[in-house]
């Protein structure tokens, strides 16, 4: 697939400029693709010292961290060619022999893996085709995610309390709970009482540190839109036909079997891109901030850049500008200020922190990876949702199976303990070495590890990495009426919206918003319909050639 070429903009005085706010996947997406398809010079703005976002990608010294886990997929075609543009398929990434999708626009035509990709001389800059496994860490044992009627299940949940999953099962699909209020109501009518207890309750609050009582119905709607046990026992007698390509447009987020996935993790692809937006002539600044957007009238007239390593202040003109920034900053830095109402609902909206407690070991436990019939020394799983009530562990990474490449020793073992929190909490304020030690203690006490077997440690902080669906949110219309009356601001991405996308979508708004500047349209109803109706989450046939 051959890259679009970088169209350097003319340099001079009447050039106009963009101000990207954030450098994750939507700021640089928007950068590289004002930079494709028109004259508009992108100034990135962000405050960490890296790109990427939530999708880079932490080298610790012989092993790297995935901020979450990314798998590179998307029933969007824009989004699968713009990725292998990038970063081209790699072909020892599948045998030789075994074809491979190139492309959703060309979904009915595959090519030899041999020839797949042109990527042999470009060394690590390539993506792999990976296998993706998750499951369900429950009672010290693995269940199928998505949750499957199978004898395994059974065998692992016990008669009785498979016959009370039957029948709560039963009862949900006779009886629903209406309206779907809740996210609680939104898992009961598709699973039951039952199931909802004991894969989903204690995970789920965890994330979000709220019953799920008190979180919208809409996270659902955003997140796990169509997936049912029905849906999962159709996808699963669906597998019976071999299938060797990546998966159709028709195939739900949450079942999605084979994914891309760069070969040093998220972060690589990201650098990337970072890199051909400097070649095409825009600018990224790292480890500076934003404090304030001046307005002039309805349009952002300049912004005020703070260096957040010498505290130096400066100001620029903004033509346009792109916010991927927290909603909660965006209001708070607008010049002159939003109404009352508008900046306390931005105040109040809540968010969720994240913490990676990063370990290598030398070995797992040994056990039975049950149902996979592997004798490897770990789980073959990419992520194992810890649905242990006795744990703070939300969900266990393994490195490994993202790329072998994450990992320099392939002796040894990466693993990424995840811990959800706010920034008040005690958790949070945890020094890094009673982060370390809780880790481990966890795994040893979830029987996964010995802590004899662990290396190295290391944490990874990020806050706000999870816009919540709760609390002020029931409000955020207010902040979304008043923002959007300002022509040339454009809210793109996870926090710039509020919402929680996934990387693809992220990507998805930001090209509907270089869309409108190339087109001059400003209202913004197209970037925010983006993953409402999208047929990302629907199961439907691919539009006829």
């Amino acid at each position: 697939m051959t890259p679009h070429p970088l169209q350097c903009a003319p340099m001079g005085d009447t050039q106009q400029t963009a101000v990207i706010v954030g450098g994750g996947p939507a700021g640089l997406t928007a950068a590289l693709e004002l930079i494709r398809h028109t004259n508009v010079r992108p100034i990135v703005i962000e405050a960490g010292d890296a790109v990427g976002g939530i999708s880079r990608t932490i080298d610790c010294g012989g092993y790297r961290i995935d901020l979450g886990g990314h798998r590179f997929f998307s029933k969007s075609d824009w989004v699968m060619n713009w990725w292998q543009e990038i970063l081209p398929l790699d072909r020892e990434s599948r045998p030789a022999d075994e074809p491979i999708s190139v492309g959703y626009r060309n979904r009915h035509r595959t090519v030899p893996a041999a020839a797949a990709s042109g990527a042999g001389t470009r060394g690590d800059l390539v993506m792999l085709v990976r296998h993706r496994l998750s499951r369900i860490y429950f009672r010290r044992k693995f269940f199928d995610y998505p949750v499957k009627l199978n004898l395994r299940t059974i065998a692992n949940l016990g008669a009785w309390r498979f016959a009370k999953a039957a029948a709560s099962y039963a009862w949900a699909t006779f009886f629903p709970r209406h309206p779907e209020r809740s996210l609680e109501d939104f898992l009961i009518n598709r699973f039951g009482v039952e199931l909802y207890r004991t894969f989903f309750k204690s995970y789920t609050e965890k994330v979000w540190g709220v019953s799920c009582d008190r979180i919208s119905a809409e996270w659902g709607a955003q997140r796990i839109k169509g997936l049912s046990l029905v849906a999962a026992v159709r996808h699963a007698l669906s597998r019976a036909a071999p299938r060797s390509t990546l998966p159709s447009r028709r195939t739900r987020t949450s079942l999605v079997e084979h994914f891309l996935y760069p070969k040093l993790g998220p972060g690589q692809l990201w650098e990337e891109v970072a890199r051909q937006v400097r070649a095409g002539g825009g600018e990224i600044r790292l480890s500076q901030r934003i404090e304030r957007m001046r307005l002039a009238g309805n349009r952002v007239a300049r912004v005020d850049v703070r260096d957040v390593m010498t505290g130096a202040l400066g100001s620029m003109p903004a033509d346009y500008v792109i916010s991927s920034m927290a909603v909660q900053d965006l209001v708070a830095c607008l010049d002159p200020v939003p109404p009352a109402e508008v900046r306390r609902v931005a105040s109040e909206l809540p968010y969720r922190d994240f913490i990676t407690v990063g370990l290598l070991v030398t070995r797992m436990k040994s056990r039975s990876w049950t149902g996979t019939g592997s004798d490897a020394a770990f789980p073959p799983d990419n992520w194992i949702y810890i649905q242990e009530p006795d744990v703070r562990a939300g969900r266990l990474q393994i490195f490994n199976n993202w790329s072998p490449a994450m990992v320099a020793d392939p002796a040894l073992i990466a693993l990424g303990v995840e811990y959800f929190c706010n920034r008040d909490d005690e958790l949070w304020s945890l020094s890094d070495a009673k982060l370390e030690a809780l880790a481990i203690r966890e795994l040893q006490q979830i029987d996964l590890i010995d802590g004899n077997n662990v290396v190295k440690a290391a944490v990874v902080r990020v806050p706000r990495a999870y816009p919540a669906y709760f609390g002020a949110y029931a409000e955020f219309g207010v902040i979304r009426a008043h923002v959007d009356t300002i022509e040339n601001l454009f809210l793109v991405g996870r926090n710039g919206m509020h919402r929680y996308n996934n990387q693809d979508h992220s990507m998805l708004t930001a090209k509907a918003a270089i869309d409108n500047i190339a087109s001059g349209r400003t209202d913004k109803q197209n970037i925010w319909d983006i993953n409402v109706d999208d047929e990302y989450h629907e199961e439907r046939e691919p539009a006829s050639a």
